[in-house]
């Protein structure tokens, strides 16, 4: 393991003598702390448990121990460890992961010895709110716990940024004391990086002329649309909805923020408005991040789309849409200016149509930062040369956004811009092979008349080109909807969108007769998201992004050890663990290149052979760079802003839970000054039964069950088949939410979860639950009908309640409200059992409530014309047998309903023959 850093040994000591909340900048290794304290810990004689940790951080953790030579590993508890082992599986020691579930099951019912625990290590600390289970694992730990630490570690400042004392409100659900603040600006970080820091060379390259002005445009359009939200909606006039932010990445969660609570009630130009922005910052990240053929691909697309729904934007009527639209299609091609003639109608205006067609010349754009990579790797390939005195040849390591940017990388560096744009223009827009032959004509004889751009140098002729066989692993797909690439996250979306690019990079290539054919060539890298350029000296590109597992980047930049880094994109965490490598590897050169298109000045960097340098690219003047510059920002505002908190912070004395004057770790309900009720024995003390309730494992996902047991009610974890809550013998719960009801009842399972209740229970209760800060609607306004309908949740639910007369529903506006109405149902009702409840299941043949009645004749008595819930009780009184009531005369049986007509109905349904039901049927059709 790597020695930690003067700052980094200095948060270890602090965190190591006294528990705490640790928020460093992004990217200043909070995870090689954490790795220090599990390697710290990763002995038998201590047992330490791990919380808010994936899949892929647990394998990057116990892969960096076992690499140390750690003996004792970290475990990971799953659901397959059997339940009576898993007190021996918490014995052995170490350091344990597990999901907050298992945990909280596991302390509930003692299968882990909470007083034998060390401690506990909280990861991503920021996300531990009140009705989290992590709190409730940490509730639970520091009622049973009073020695043990906690100690807390994020990297993620920004998130306190919101809400009202929102870093004291997680150290209380931490019940931490200390808050230690290590911003990058911070005296001990930043002098100490100061003294390590990389030669960082920026390289100015201007955007053209035309995406500036599509850049214009969709700005205008941005702020259009923003005005137009404010106006329709004047509660959302707020700084946070501002241009600068809605470029930001952060901006779709912002929007939410405001616009949930009342969601239902916006109008079908609010929701339009706001599915605009989506698309309008889509484009925005399409045109710095990717070609002009992609580009005016999406542009296309998003037109057509429109007139496929019959439904227009706003925003594609504006000037500035339709300049887009010109600058973009005349980045790809131009239409000559001669105009054929029309003289006739029909087949001669479709002929015409086509000449005009065959009249684009393509003008296919490149891409700024392009020109700027293939002069850097020119830069290096040349430093290389004649690097005998840094011992050989360094290795490249280029950092672009996400997949579909490095793959294009990739084959632009390989084939060349010419064949590259040339090969996706006819794959995406058809193939035109004239305007084709006619472009690359002009563009060799520019490039023989002034030698405009460098050549790539014999290296790339003869190297070993090829792309890792591992991209294999992408799933392919051609078509999507545009729906489909607008509607999800910037994440999903870069992931989806590469995917169409992974597909065109496996399809044939229009290359010219001198260039090599690639050959496969494989590295043992621990990352597959690589794309593979030169094998020697090795140059790889790796995304940033949209790779599976969040330390990839990190694990190749060890294993490669580049010499060079070239940041094709800016991103603020891998600048800083940059700085952290470098100083990590004080002896080691390392040039840091980020590529910064600046509409600055064009400013040419020299960089000595001995210098430790990173290039450094990103489009000055663009809304590329003020996204880094705002993260930039914010951050600092967000650190600014922590240690005017601290500063005016009250930590009281029992917040760490050590003691029992602890408020937080009591499980009384009631008020401490409450007053004795006289009418009960005079007020004497009454002897209180401790009360339970039966919970399903999988309620454990949510926040209910952390609520009731704070509020002094046992829960007892067990797997039921018939309902989420036992609260008594005769009261079951189903709780749903808004979004799970209407699931259940649209695909019946509702249903048959209630006649199991029913069936089993005295009192079946269906809880309805919803967030009062997000309102909903199960009808929309103005749409209320007279009439049942099959489509409409609220006849569903009206039916519900008519086919089910026992059954009771309970609407609460959240779970708190939901924890006091069970405390209030549960008064004066016995305990429920466990074993009981079971052994209720849904095709249990014996009813617990009484054996009378067998439930599959009483289901078949049911489906009878004439019987209903009312009058089956009674039938079932008078009659023994189906056989017993086939018997019975008419008379008889309306005496027994009380009702004639119900008892002609069931009288002729019994006696109706084979043959005159048959006839009956066909003389309805």
């Amino acid at each position: 393991m790597a020695a930690l850093l003067e700052h980094e040994s200095q948060i270890f000591l602090d965190l190591f003598h006294r528990d705490g909340l640790v928020v460093c900048a992004r990217g200043l290794g909070i995870d090689r702390l954490l790795l220090r304290f599990l390697r710290l810990y990763c002995e038998p004689a201590s047992l330490v448990l791990v919380l808010n940790t994936g899949p892929a951080e647990e394998e990057y953790f116990i892969d960096q121990l076992r690499s140390d030579g750690v003996v004792h590993l970290p475990r990971r508890v799953t659901n397959e460890i059997a339940n009576n082992t898993r007190y021996e599986f918490y014995t052995q020691g170490g350091v344990i992961f597990a999901t907050s579930r298992i945990l909280v099951v596991d302390f509930l019912t003692d299968r882990i010895p909470a007083n034998l625990i060390t401690g506990i290590l909280v990861y991503k600390a920021h996300r531990i709110i009140e009705s989290c289970q992590e709190a409730f694992i940490l509730r639970l730990y520091r009622q049973k716990n009073k020695q043990g630490f906690i100690k807390a570690f994020t990297d993620n400042a920004v998130a306190f940024n919101t809400g009202f004392c929102h870093v004291e409100r997680v150290m209380k659900n931490l019940f931490v004391s200390k808050l230690y603040l290590w911003p990058r600006f911070h005296i001990a970080v930043n002098s100490f990086l100061e003294k390590h820091k990389p030669e960082v060379v920026e390289i100015h390259v201007a955007m053209t002329p035309a995406m500036l002005a599509i850049q214009t445009s969709i700005l205008d359009i941005l702020n259009a649309c923003l005005r137009e939200l404010k106006r329709y909606n004047p509660v959302l006039e707020v700084e946070d909805l501002s241009l600068e932010n809605a470029i930001g990445k952060p901006f779709d969660k912002t929007i939410r923020h405001y616009l949930d609570p009342l969601w239902h009630q916006l109008g079908a130009k609010t929701k339009s408005l706001v599915q605009d922005l989506k698309i309008l910052r889509t484009l925005l990240l399409y045109l710095t991040q990717y070609d002009c053929v992609t580009f005016l691909n999406l542009l296309e697309s998003l037109k057509a789309s429109e007139k496929a729904f019959g439904e227009n934007s706003g925003w594609l009527f504006l000037d500035a849409s339709t300049s887009m639209f010109v600058n973009a299609r005349a980045r790809v091609y131009r239409v000559a200016e001669e105009k054929l003639s029309q003289k006739g109608k029909g087949s001669e205006k479709r002929d015409v149509k086509k000449e005009n067609e065959l009249k684009r010349e393509l003008v296919l754009e490149s891409n700024p930062k392009w020109e700027a990579l293939r002069e850097v790797l020119k830069e290096i390939e040349n430093e290389n040369k004649n690097s005998d005195n840094l011992g050989g040849p360094g290795q490249v390591l280029i950092c672009a956004s996400d997949d579909r940017a490095c793959a294009q990388l990739r084959e632009y560096i390989i084939a060349g811009p010419e064949a590259f744009l040339t090969r996706l223009y006819n794959k995406t827009f058809g193939k035109d092979e004239k305007a084709g032959e006619v472009w690359i004509t002009d563009r060799k004889a520019i490039k023989s008349k002034g030698n405009a751009k460098p050549d790539p140098g014999p290296q790339a002729k003869t190297a070993k080109l090829a792309a890792s066989s591992k991209q294999k692993k992408h799933k392919k797909q051609q078509e999507r909807t545009i729906i489909q690439m607008i509607g999800k996250s910037e994440e999903e979306k870069r992931e989806e969108l590469e995917v169409e690019e992974n597909k065109e990079l496996n399809s044939s290539q229009e290359s010219s007769a001198e260039e090599a054919i690639p050959e496969d060539f494989d590295v043992n890298l621990p990352s597959d998201c690589y794309y593979g350029i030169f094998k020697d000296p090795l140059t790889i590109i790796h995304p940033l992004q949209s790779c599976g597992d969040p330390y990839a980047l990190s694990r190749v930049l060890h294993e490669v050890e580049p010499r060079y880094v070239v940041l094709y994109d800016a991103e603020l965490t891998f600048v800083r663990q940059l700085e952290i490598y470098k100083a990590s590897r004080p002896g080691k050169p390392l040039r840091q290149v980020h590529l910064a298109i600046l509409v600055l000045k064009n400013k040419k960097c020299t960089v000595s052979s001995q210098g430790r340098t990173v290039y450094f690219l990103i489009y000055g003047g663009s809304t590329e760079e003020q996204r880094y510059l705002t993260a930039l920002r914010k951050e600092k505002e967000a650190f600014e802003k922590l240690i005017r908190e601290k500063a005016s912070m009250v930590v009281p004395e029992e917040r760490e839970g050590r003691d029992e004057t602890n408020l937080d770790l009591l499980r009384d309900a009631r008020p401490p000054g409450v007053a004795a009720d006289t009418r009960k024995a005079g007020g004497q003390e009454q002897k209180d039964v401790q009360q339970t309730i039966i919970v399903d494992m999988r309620e454990f996902r949510s926040e209910l069950p952390s609520l009731i047991h704070r509020r002094g009610i046992d829960i007892e974890p067990v797997t039921l088949e018939v309902g989420d809550y036992i609260l008594t013998p005769d009261i079951c719960v189903e709780r749903k939410s808004i979004s799970d009801l209407i699931g259940s009842l649209n695909n019946g399972r509702l249903y048959s979860q209630c006649v199991a209740m029913c069936r089993y229970y005295k009192r079946p209760v269906l809880l309805i639950e919803f967030d009062p800060n997000k309102s909903f609607s199960l009808i929309p306004r103005g749409s209320l009908q007279q009439e049942i309908s099959s489509n409409d949740i609220t006849s569903k639910l009206t039916l519900l309640t008519l086919h089910f007369p026992k059954l009771r529903i309970l609407w609460c506006p959240s779970p708190h409200a939901t924890a006091e109405l069970f405390e209030e149902l549960k008064q004066n009702h016995p305990q429920p059992n466990a074993e009981t409840a079971m052994a209720v299941t849904a095709d249990s043949e014996t009813l617990p409530e009484s054996d009378k009645y067998n439930p599959g004749p009483q289901d078949f008595l049911l489906k009878m014309p004439g019987v209903n819930a009312k009058n089956c009780r009674a039938l079932m009184n008078h009659v023994r047998s189906i056989a017993e009531l086939v018997t019975l005369s008419k008379d008889e049986l309306a005496s027994i309903l009380g009702n004639a007509a119900n008892a002609t109905q069931l009288f002729d349904f019994i006696h109706l023959t084979y043959g005159e039901a048959l006839a009956k049927g066909k003389s309805k059709r």
